[in-house]
């Protein structure tokens, strides 16, 4: 088939390589515009488009995906199928092309989970399987029919960082399986259930902030959900404390106040609801990465300090 890929990030990154090995044609690559990072402020392209620079493809970077330019060019390349994994919602007029349809990759088991964080949300929730989703793209988002879904189980070692990597590698065959069955005209899509659908919107800077107000449990799940992007976090002497990695532990008092630090001798652990997590891996505002002794022994937190209290002034939006 001749197939036009879109894509962003790293994620898109592994079937988009797979796609090139195979007997199918690429016949462009459409992807983000090129921006300024880091301190230097250094001009990078995007994950994919670096990728696709490398297999020589035609690529495509729009600043506006309803330009008239873009559909035109879309249009001369005569696709067969565009496949969109990790990118913008496509306006109709351009997911309309080609004649076998578009189709998007998403990083949940629809109807749950639809939006642009279900890989967060899963582990937020503490889900113990999630998977992908293969389907036609629709003017709504992530309702389109189903053509072709796989479960991928979620372990307790599992945070977004390992999750994003295993459902990246897999979404390559994934994909693969999906355009054969586009191709063979077995394709028996399915209508998603709109009864059963749940939301994974993005989440903005002030939703990362960790509650010890909820139950061990439930913090583990929202830091190793948040992990390490965006990265939840917390306040500590009125300075950011990004928590990276906890483990549940056992140690509570019965009339602490959720964050409060209630040992620091080689282990860091803090008051939730009714039970305590042990910091493992922790960023500073202004310092490195580093494991929960070594900031006992830099920072000297106290028993009886308590984590979360919000400077004044603080922008939580950023």
């Amino acid at each position: 088939m001749k197939i036009l890929y879109m894509g962003t990030p790293e994620f898109a990154c592994p079937p988009l390589e797979k796609l090139h090995d195979s007997a199918h044609e690429i016949c462009g690559v459409v992807t983000g515009q090129d921006k300024p990072a880091g301190r230097g402020k250094k001009i990078i392209s995007t994950p994919v488009a670096e990728l696709a620079e490398s297999f020589n493809l035609n690529i495509l970077k729009p600043k506006s995906l309803k330009s008239e330019e873009l559909y035109q060019q879309i249009k001369e390349l005569q696709p067969d199928l565009i496949v969109v994994i990790a990118f913008r919602i496509l306006p109709k007029k351009l997911f309309s092309i080609p004649k076998s349809g578009s189709i998007n990759i998403h990083g949940s088991l629809l109807p749950k989970y639809r939006g642009a964080a279900p890989i967060n949300w899963a582990l937020i929730h503490g889900e113990t399987e999630t998977g992908l989703s293969a389907f036609y793209l629709k003017q709504k988002v992530d309702t389109g029919d189903i053509i072709h879904q796989m479960k991928i189980p979620i372990e307790d070692n599992d945070n977004f960082d390992s999750l994003y990597q295993k459902m990246s590698a897999l979404a390559a065959p994934f994909l693969m399986e999906t355009i054969d069955k586009i191709e063979s005209d077995r394709a028996d899509s399915i209508e998603q259930d709109d009864s059963k659908a749940s939301q994974a919107p993005k989440i903005k800077p002030f939703e990362a902030l960790i509650d010890f107000g909820f139950p061990a449990n439930n913090v583990w799940n929202f830091i190793r959900g948040l992990s390490s992007k965006p990265g939840a976090y917390t306040f500590i002497r009125g300075k950011k404390l990004k928590i990276l990695a906890v483990q549940l532990s056992d140690l509570q008092t019965e009339h602490s106040r959720p964050g409060t630090i209630i040992q620091n001798k080689k282990r860091l652990i803090v008051q939730c609801a009714n039970s305590a997590i042990e910091l493992m891996s922790v960023i500073p505002e202004g310092k490195k990465k580093m494991d929960g002794v070594s900031f006992i022994n830099g920072f000297k937190p106290e028993v009886g300090e308590v984590l979360g209290e919000i400077p004044k002034g603080s922008n939580l939006t950023k």
